[in-house]
């Protein structure tokens, strides 16, 4: 008997306000980096109008008589997305607790900056071994993050969905797409949706995924010129299921930017999802899910699970035996193995932060068997 379900996700633009929030973070967090690639940084930021507040902790050793320009960063941010409107920028920065330096930096080795439980996945349904609606919708918005540099009717906040059909497990069809972009003033809707499906939908989709039945649904909501965070306001980590598995892995409790690679809600997120992906990719399993745990101060985990929903093709005896010959959780070996100590962190946080190429936890390595 077949089983039949449908299954969404979404996807953000480069200029929707919480997506603002988490650049202008890891541009901090990037600079940070650039000082000293052992900073310690969780520096977020909330933006509405024409205001921005930046907050949070940082540590950059013994640079500390570096200074960090937040506002003109936030500024070169907010520019560089194509909001072209003056903003003010207020900073509140202090600097990180001893309490928690001291519990995190243990002489060469470096322990867990908090307790937490993360989570990776992957699944050969795509060939970058992410779920088919979360990477297509991804592919739309990213897509419109280009054209709006080319087509002036096109502005920067914007949001896509897409739905998929599913037979045993398996994807079948898209059966809806969702557009709604921000865009000027002096065009028709009418306009707009033939230039969404012309330069977005048709120029991403493969057509394989699409049917006669399939929906296209453009601005649903009809004008849409008063946008980004003009019409709405954004905070740093509200988007976590955009930036994993849009729903379809599960998620830990902690968003990603912001947060220096001692932090892992975001080091140990990116090794499970590159366990996960090397582990499907060498047909171990058609899907696999991570979950790990940590407390503060200790740089092993607590736990590791391994999930593969009955798809492995040897045992899970095996699948164990072959993630502790192949992969070492521990929070140093995490920020070495990824290389997590340079200041790539800016491009991470757009269009997910898995299933693109140019991150060392994308990497497919052989496994020792």
């Amino acid at each position: 008997m077949k089983t039949r379900y449908y299954f969404s996700s979404e996807s953000v633009t480069d200029g929707h306000p919480d997506k603002m929030c988490d650049q202008i973070a890891d541009a901090i967090l990037d600079e940070a980096l650039k000082i000293n690639p052992h900073a310690k940084m969780a520096v977020e930021a909330t933006i509405k109008d024409g205001l921005v507040f930046i907050y949070g902790e940082q540590n950059l050793r013994e640079y500390s008589d570096h200074v960090i320009n937040y506002p003109e960063i936030a500024k070169a941010v907010i520019k560089n997305i194509g909001y072209n409107e003056d903003f003010n920028v207020i900073s509140l920065v202090g600097a990180q607790s001893a309490d928690i330096f001291n519990k995190v930096v243990l002489g060469n080795e470096i322990a867990a900056g908090d307790q937490g439980i993360m989570f990776g996945y992957a699944t050969n349904e795509t060939p970058n071994y992410m779920p088919l609606a979360i990477d297509v919708a991804h592919k739309l918005s990213q897509r419109l993050s280009v054209i709006k540099k080319e087509n002036k009717a096109i502005k920067p906040d914007g949001k896509t969905q897409v739905t998929v059909l599913y037979e045993n497990d398996v994807p079948i069809a898209i059966t809806s797409v969702v557009v709604s972009t921000m865009h000027a003033s002096d065009i028709s809707l009418e306009d707009l949706r033939e230039l969404i499906m012309k330069e977005v939908i048709f120029k991403v989709i493969d057509p394989k995924w699409l049917t006669a039945e399939t929906t296209y649904h453009i601005n649903p909501g009809g004008r849409f010129v008063i946008g980004g965070p003009f019409g709405d306001s954004g905070t740093t980590g509200r988007k976590i299921v955009v930036d994993t598995y849009g729903g379809m892995g599960r998620i830990g409790g902690g968003c990603f930017s912001s947060k220096d690679p001692s932090k892992v809600d975001r080091s140990a997120a990116y090794y499970s999802r590159y366990v996960a992906k090397n582990m499907v990719a060498a047909g171990l399993a058609d899907r696999c899910e991570i979950q790990v745990a940590y407390a503060i101060g200790l740089s092993k985990p607590l736990s590791v699970y391994v999930q593969t929903f009955g798809t492995e093709k040897v045992s899970l005896e095996e699948i164990d035996r072959i993630l502790d010959l192949n992969f070492d959780f521990s929070v140093s070996n995490i920020i070495a193995e990824l290389d997590l100590l340079k200041p790539i962190y800016r491009q991470t946080s757009n269009f997910g932060h898995f299933g693109r190429e140019g991150f060392s936890w994308e990497v497919i390595k052989p496994l020792k068997r």
